[in-house]
């Protein structure tokens, strides 16, 4: 299971998780839910104590990852798969273009 914080300018929105079964799941956190109702992270997943969950990776997330020779130049530096697509986002969406970002979770973090 993979996992990565996602941050809303720089607020903690939620979680998005790769399941070992190959599942994708976002949750909004409990405290964001509460304080920020109106602040999605994208007009296809509005803020909601129910997680989302897909068989592939969410569109939204699927878009910030780099495409083209910026694409190659992370696969190949990182030595991660095209494929992969939750390891490049893990990889490249720490400092993303616009109010999102995803912080990989390491082992033995806490959401």
């Amino acid at each position: 299971m993979r996992r990565g914080r996602v941050y809303y300018k720089d607020i903690l929105a939620g979680v998005l998780t790769e399941t070992d079964a190959g599942e994708y799941v976002f949750a909004y956190d409990a405290a964001y839910v509460k304080h920020h109702p109106n602040d999605f992270i994208t007009f296809s997943m509005p803020v909601r104590e129910e997680p989302y969950t897909e068989n592939r990776l969410f569109p939204f997330f699927e878009g910030l990852i780099p495409e083209g020779w910026l694409l190659d130049i992370a696969s190949e530096s990182w030595k991660i798969n095209k494929n992969d697509r939750m390891g490049l986002v893990l990889a490249c969406c720490r400092n993303c273009i616009g109010a999102v970002s995803v912080q990989p979770e390491l082992y033995g973090d806490e959401a």
